[in-house]
């Protein structure tokens, strides 16, 4: 798994935490170069880390929501973020506060230390085609 992430850039302990800027930056390439990107990639599914999905679990998430990104190094990615149910308007809302920088708060956490599949795929699984 990725450890490109700086420790100044995890955010408040969490093992693969990143922050929201971070997160942002990733979701714009990926939405920039979504078109041209998979005419050359093959990429069908994702392996997530048992932590991030742990991490993310005793938020007191209602749901999860994963955003796809590619990062500096032109992997792609999927950034986990925590959400809760508004009643009101019947959306899964972001467990995201605006307007923050390299460091986030408690609840701000995105999990982002996915692998793509392939190369981390089970070759063998039906699912692959």
């Amino acid at each position: 798994m990725s450890q490109e992430t700086t420790r100044e850039e995890q955010v408040q302990g969490k093992i693969n935490a990143i922050p929201l800027k971070t997160a942002q930056k990733w979701a714009k390439r990926w939405s920039k170069e979504e078109g041209d990107y998979n005419k050359h990639h093959h990429v069908n599914a994702f392996l997530i880390p048992k932590v991030d999905l742990l991490e993310v679990l005793k938020e007191e998430v209602d749901a999860v929501r994963a955003y796809i990104g590619i990062d500096d190094e032109g992997l792609e990615k999927l950034m986990i973020v925590g959400t809760k149910y508004d009643p009101a308007t019947g959306i899964y809302v972001d467990m995201i506060s605006e307007g923050v920088g390299i460091t986030a708060a408690a609840d701000d956490d995105i999990y982002d230390f996915t692998s793509p599949c392939p190369p981390n795929g089970d070759p063998n699984s039906p699912l692959n085609f």
